[in-house]
């Protein structure tokens, strides 16, 4: 979808939010080239995930990891794990993507952010201005962060002195609220928090969110009222 049918598709509001959510990813972003380079590694090995790989989440989980001198395999199967929901968003936003040459491009920039933006919209074309508007911005903003916070990693040693380590769950927070006032979203939502609280200080890092997928056991569509033909 050409940059310019994008912004002309966004409404101003939507606009504003994907702006927004962008450049809390980039402070996010600097956090995370701020821990990876000041936990050891050289600059290049944060830059180059977040290029190839470019997911928050288990570029978080494998630095962490890797820093406290774990197997880099063992990092990379958590990692792994822990973007297995993006199985299902894959499936959700098929049709937003697109087909042909977009295939690739649009499942690299897919991020829990651009997603929730996409099916929060009503029309197709919406969906995927809102959709590739987030991705290509949340991509550009993220790298940029990465690489100010791992030049800077010398410097900044304890993002968690400066809460930058708390920007990634308040932005996917921020996404998730509005979604709570719908009774068959907010049962399910409730049981997946529980299961993931309850299984955090036991489990390792990334297993609690998978095992908070159960909630969807308890979700249950609206079905809409029958027309009764007088």
């Amino acid at each position: 979808m050409p940059m310019r049918s994008i912004w002309r598709t966004l409404d101003r509001g939507l606009a504003r939010d994907i702006g927004l959510v962008c450049l809390a990813d980039g402070v996010v972003g600097l956090s995370y080239g701020a821990i990876s380079v000041g936990g050891g590694l050289p600059l290049w090995v944060p830059i180059l995930l977040s290029i190839v790989v470019f997911a928050g989440a288990s570029q978080f989980l494998f630095v962490g990891i890797v820093a406290a001198g774990g197997s880099p395999i063992a990092a990379m199967i958590a990692g792994l794990l822990v973007n297995t929901r993006h199985v299902a968003f894959g499936l959700a936003v098929s049709d937003v993507i697109g087909g042909g040459w977009r295939r690739f491009p649009g499942s690299h920039l897919m991020t829990d952010e651009n997603v929730a933006f996409a099916m929060g919209q009503d029309e197709l074309k919406q969906k995927r201005a809102a959709y590739w508007a987030g991705g290509i911005g949340i991509f550009i903003c993220w790298n940029i962060g990465v690489v100010i916070g791992g030049l800077a990693g010398s410097i900044i040693t304890d993002t968690d002195v400066f809460g930058l380590d708390a920007a990634f769950p308040a932005v996917l927070l921020a996404l998730v609220l509005p979604a709570l006032r719908d009774r068959s979203i907010r049962t399910p939502a409730l049981v997946a928090a529980v299961v993931a609280l309850a299984a955090t200080p036991f489990l390792p890092a990334g297993v609690p969110v998978l095992l908070a997928l159960g909630g969807l056991l308890f979700y249950r569509a609206e079905k809409p009222a029958l027309e009764v033909a007088s």
